[in-house]
């Protein structure tokens, strides 16, 4: 199983990198990405501290041989989707020769500190060729919370306790962190108004979700059952599924979101591994009394006890004028993930259960996470009350959507009992404005 704890965890284990120690990137962490040093083309990394370790330098090394030698060659190219191909074991292998060699205790320092880059100098960039990206929409609390608007008496539909909610995204404009945030156009239609308009989305909002790395894939025609389902999740990012909530009112009945998804989506640079994440497994939370039991292929015992993550997550907001006068962000949201009502086992099994194919470096969203209160919910959307009650920022300035000049920044750390807490790194990106409409083509004489 890819969620074993052994000595990588060790919260005594310690690096002789000295900013890694109190870092979202510890030894314990050893997160994959993709990056360019500088003058140099992309390559596979590991992040430790304020460093990237090159995984190129680290393939043709004497000091990597077997799996983790393996692993490390599949990750020095472009992108990672070769290494994520390759499963748990080479990928556990590589995460403990380079915890033994960036430990305090190493005799091999000297020849490990010629594959560091500082993270700063450096360029960070997708870490793989997405195929595909699938959105769920397991947040439960996000699901009450917009469907009391709407539905006030009946807020979920009657299949959401009954089948994990997804729709296929769009991988050509997934980004990641750092990358600016076009504001769309498209159509909407204003509630009194007989026809539609076309112009800049005026309803710009943010989803915080978690991504999903897919690691081996299936055959066509041939389901993950739920109980191997885990070993096809190689790790974890942060994920902003950006949503213009005006052109989704207009556009998705009867088939579901559209232009109002797919014009971008970030996400953030580092995954971290089921590997790392092992010793912040927690059990799925019991459904509510009455809640119906899922169906025998969406079923496991042994995810149901361990399935979830106990993983801290929160949005932040930075307007121009902030970042002009040097104000630290404003918090809007803090919570679990924990609210998930599916598991990523269940999302796997689910997507699979009709035949499709997986493939390595495919992604998923898990949907918005969101509390039951106010504290933590992960969309202005369910934060304004659909744009009725405005925010206030630090700088007297409010917020019902996104305006142009606008930072979301969304945060995460995983945290256990007894063990060094790791973090997830950056995912934002600024609002910019709108493209001017193509013009119209010239009528034929």
């Amino acid at each position: 199983m890819s969620h074993l704890i052994d000595d990588t965890h060790d919260p005594a284990r310690r690096s002789w990198v000295a900013t890694a120690h109190g870092s979202e990137f510890p030894i314990q962490n050893l997160p994959l990405g993709v990056f360019s040093p500088p003058g140099g083309r992309p390559r596979g990394g590991v992040a430790i501290g304020d460093m990237i370790l090159d995984l190129s330098l680290a393939a043709r090394s004497g000091l990597l041989a077997g799996p983790a030698k393996l692993a490390a060659e599949a990750a020095s190219g472009r992108e990672l989707n070769a290494l994520l191909g390759l499963g748990a074991g080479p990928r556990r292998a590589l995460r403990r020769r380079l915890s033994e060699l960036l430990t305090d205790r190493s005799p091999d320092r000297p020849e490990v500190e010629t594959w560091l880059y500082p993270t700063a100098r450096c360029e960070l960039h997708l870490p793989c060729a997405i195929g595909d990206y699938t959105d769920f929409y397991a947040g439960i609390h996000h699901a009450l919370n917009v469907g009391r608007q709407f539905r006030p008496d009946s807020p979920l539909l009657p299949n959401y306790k009954h089948v994990p909610i997804g729709y296929h995204g769009r991988a050509s404009s997934v980004r990641v962190s750092g990358a600016a945030v076009r504001r769309p156009n498209g159509q909407r239609r204003a509630p009194d108004a007989e026809a539609p308009t076309f112009g800049p989305a005026q309803r710009l909002d943010l989803e915080l979700e978690l991504g999903v790395w897919i690691g081996p894939g299936n055959a066509l025609g041939e389901p993950i059952a739920i109980g191997r389902a885990a070993d096809h999740i190689a790790g974890l990012c942060l994920l902003n599924d950006w949503s213009a909530r005006d052109l989704q009112a207009w556009e998705y009945q009867p088939l579901g979101p559209f232009l109002a998804k797919n014009f971008m989506t970030t996400v953030s640079p580092w995954i971290v591994t089921a590997e790392a994440l092992a010793p912040f497994r927690t059990a799925q939370p019991a459904r509510p009394a009455g809640d119906p039991r899922p169906l025998p292929y969406l079923w496991d015992e042994t995810d149901q006890a361990s399935g979830a993550f106990a993983l801290e997550l929160e949005v932040l907001i930075a307007s121009e004028q902030m970042r002009r006068r040097g104000s630290p962000p404003h918090r809007l949201g803090r919570g679990p993930a924990t609210n998930l009502y599916w598991t990523v086992a269940q999302m796997a099994a689910h997507h699979t259960s009709g035949g499709c194919d997986l493939r390595p470096g495919d992604l998923f969203g898990t949907g918005t996470i969101s509390t039951p209160d106010e504290a933590g919910v992960g969309s202005l959307l369910e934060l304004t009350r659909g744009g009725q009650r405005p925010v206030s920022l630090p700088t007297g300035e409010t917020r019902t959507f996104l305006q142009d000049g606008d930072e979301l920044i969304l945060a995460g750390w995983a945290r256990a009992e007894g063990y060094v807490p790791i973090g997830f790194g950056p995912c934002r990106g600024v609002v910019i404005p709108a493209a001017a409409p193509a013009p119209a083509a010239a009528c034929a004489p």
